[in-house]
């Protein structure tokens, strides 16, 4: 299934789901950072995210609990593959380059970035 793209207020209240698991539209506003948006606001990107297939909802008294149908690793991975796509050619190695260079990563970080993915490997 091909994934869409999410907007960044999309994307925030995603988080918020991901977090809460099962919450309604109050739930989510009370998680934002002040100032509050509007709950016709929320309530909006809430249904296009379930439009897009991101959220569904359940019956909870006079309205509806949500929560998410896609995990947030699988779309985190999604959205990891196509920057490497996009920007650096579905190259592995040179996503991981660029982010060496432009953020000056430690030996030590290096190190531990390494075992991190050995362990991971050993564990396959």
């Amino acid at each position: 299934m091909k994934s869409k793209q999410l907007t960044k207020a999309e994307e925030q209240l995603m988080k918020i789901l991901w977090q809460l698991e099962l919450c309604t539209v109050k739930e989510i506003i009370a998680e934002l950072p002040s100032p509050k948006p509007a709950y016709n606001t929320v309530s909006t990107i809430v249904r296009i995210l379930e439009d897009k297939k991101f959220v569904s909802h359940q019956p909870f008294g006079k309205g509806y609990k949500y929560f998410p149908l896609i995990k947030k690793e699988t779309y985190s991975n999604q959205s990891l593959h196509k920057l490497m796509d996009g920007y650096f050619g579905g190259s592995f190695k040179s996503m991981v380059s660029f982010f060496v260079e432009k953020n000056d990563i430690s030996l030590q970080e290096m190190e531990s970035i390494l075992k991190e993915i050995n362990n991971k490997e050993s564990k396959n």
